[in-house]
């Protein structure tokens, strides 16, 4: 398993936090928008913290990161 492809569970997390935004409103996507932050803000803190230990920058890392986990779902059988 590659430093990558372990942050793709915290890519989905957030991914999924931001998508359970979608239609609520007042108090409740006050609350649901704090979770997708903190779910974001940890994605982001790996990701730094892997730029900075293999020389990477921050944004390749991130968008690998964000490649690898929208391919991490796709079987190749089908």
């Amino acid at each position: 398993m590659t430093d990558i492809e372990r942050l793709i569970p915290l890519e989905r997390t957030a991914e999924e936090e931001r998508a359970k935004l979608a239609g609520l409103s007042g108090a409740e996507y006050e609350d649901q928008w704090r979770m997708w932050r903190h779910a974001s803000e940890r994605v982001q803190a790996a990701i730094a913290e892997h730029a900075a230990t293999s020389g990477e920058s921050q944004h390749d890392v991130e968008q690998a990161l964000k490649k690898a986990a929208r391919h991490a779902d796709e079987d190749p059988c089908e």
